[in-house]
């Protein structure tokens, strides 16, 4: 029987119609993803004024990690900045950190936020907690680096969308744990948070061409998992197995109505609300996986980012 889907939104339904779909990926269909062209951060970067600085930092086994470090151009030194450590999309298996850099940019030019995004090694090349620990390991120099960096300590938030989004919510977890360091927010794109994916969104949208599917989903959770049965799977890598969802920062988390992650997404936000945790959500009727990132100029997209700075700065307002 075929599942019965929540509409697309009108205008999103018209421009997505121009744009080639796929209902499943292999290690072919990867490779051949992976060759095409990336975004162009010299385009993003024309026309505003920023200064740009790329490091390397050491990942836990010695891998050199790339980090992007873009600051607003001014010569007011005197104010600590908010920072955004930024994690892109890409189901885990593709992307590099000028992956939907136009959503930190954002704030960046809003807020007058640092922006420091970090290229985090994929899968199936490195598995397991490895993703998530490259991401630690860029946060820690970040805050170890904030005075250089004119970033205030305590406005430190992590956001990411889509797998960025689930290894945002995984390394919040993990410095939760370790206790550092200080994460102010996170701010959650449509995250990948479950890899059991069981859930009745997955399910409706498997077995036909989307952006993201249930089985493309699936490919990608493997690629990462490999053969870990379920319950060897750790709460970092896959945020849902998380039992303890308590003191958590503020947390913001948004998705479609008409995408996989809509129902794990939601059951997230419950589930902090359930630990006394504050947590904003927002489901948006009729958007499917990364619309506001693929048709920024549609009216729901420019809706739901509105939102989301929106509620950032009240977030910096109150710190």
């Amino acid at each position: 029987m075929t599942p019965v889907r929540p509409a697309l939104d009108p205008e999103l339904r018209v421009l997505l119609a121009d744009m080639p779909l796929m209902s499943r990926l292999t290690p072919e269909i990867l490779a051949q993803v992976r060759q095409l062209p990336t975004a162009s951060v010299d385009l993003l970067l024309a026309d505003r004024q920023i200064d740009r600085r790329e490091v390397t930092v050491p990942a836990k086994d010695g891998a050199q990690l790339r980090l992007s470090v873009l600051s607003p151009a001014t010569t007011d030194r005197t104010t600590a900045a908010p920072c955004v450590y930024w994690i892109h999309g890409g189901g885990m298996v593709m992307g590099d950190r000028f992956s939907q850099l136009d959503i930190p940019l954002e704030w960046l030019d809003e807020l007058g936020a640092v922006v420091v995004s970090v290229e985090y090694r994929l899968a199936p090349e490195v598995t397991g907690t490895t993703l998530v620990d490259d991401c630690y390991q860029g946060l820690l120099w970040t805050a170890e680096h904030s005075e250089e960096l004119g970033i205030d300590p305590a406005r430190i938030i992590v956001a990411g969308a889509s797998a960025g989004g689930g290894l945002a919510a995984g390394l919040t977890l993990l410095a939760r744990d370790l206790g550092a360091p200080a994460i102010a927010a996170q701010l959650l794109i449509c995250p990948m948070l479950d890899h059991r994916n069981t859930t009745t969104s997955s399910r409706q949208y498997s077995g036909v061409p989307g952006v993201w599917t249930g089985e493309m989903n699936e490919f990608g959770w493997r690629a990462v998992l490999g053969d870990l049965a379920d319950d060897e799977v750790p709460a970092y890598v896959s945020p849902s197995r998380a039992e303890d969802l308590s003191d958590l920062p503020a947390t913001y988390i948004d998705a479609g109505s008409a995408e996989v992650f809509r129902d794990e997404d939601t059951d997230y936000a419950t589930r902090v609300w359930a630990a006394g945790g504050q947590a904003e959500l927002h489901v948006w009727a009729g958007g499917f996986h990364g619309f506001d990132a693929l048709y920024p100029q549609a009216d729901i997209s420019a809706t739901a980012r509105r939102t989301r700075t929106d509620w950032l700065t009240r977030l910096l307002r109150d710190i």
